[in-house]
């Protein structure tokens, strides 16, 4: 089957909120408690937290659709999230080198669909978007310990500028910050 990557609109939350609990646990440290990550995905990955993402203009939510020709009949193979503006936090954005700059939020794959392309195609979609809205890079967070989505980001042209931290539930996890600044013509 064919892969479709489209814009999420407020009657895919469930969906992507779906696909979200099962591939979030799968970034995180294998010592993260169970309760702290079901606690993040009630809290920021849940249907309302979607319905949110979706109707915010400064938000974009991509899906990997596989299955016939309408998306909402086909099956959510992963999702991706940008976030244009700047960081939120201030040490990550002291961190990055070029602006306007946009947030690759989430970036996340159904592990029955890992091998696929899926991610490279969830990812040329949201570095095209991020270009087509002006920003001249995209940065992202990923756990130190997750060493397959750090190998992913480097293959895909990202370059690890910083840390930050990331709260999950009661404790407090340390990050990279990987950033993929783009050619200026």
């Amino acid at each position: 089957m064919s892969v479709e990557i489209v814009r999420a609109v407020a009657a895919d939350a469930v969906r992507v909120s779906t696909v979200a609990a099962v591939t979030f646990p799968l970034a995180c440290p294998p010592d993260a408690p169970a309760a702290d990550i079901a606690a993040h995905i009630a809290s920021k990955l849940s249907p309302a937290a979607f319905e949110r993402y979706i109707a915010s203009g400064d938000h974009l939510v991509l899906m990997a659709v596989e299955g016939p020709d309408a998306p909402a009949e086909a099956s959510l193979a992963g999702y991706a999230m940008l976030v244009f503006g700047e960081p939120a936090d201030a040490e990550v954005a002291a961190q990055l080198t070029a602006r306007p700059t946009a947030e690759l939020s989430k970036i996340y794959v159904d592990p029955a669909h890992h091998g696929g392309g899926i991610a490279r195609a969830l990812m040329e979609s949201a570095l095209d978007a991020a270009t087509a809205r002006g920003a001249a890079a995209v940065w992202l967070g990923t756990n130190q310990q997750n060493a397959r989505a750090q190998r992913f980001y480097a293959k895909s042209g990202f370059t690890r500028v910083g840390t930050k931290r990331f709260t999950l539930g009661t404790r407090v996890e340390d990050d990279f910050i990987y950033e993929r600044a783009f050619a200026r013509g």
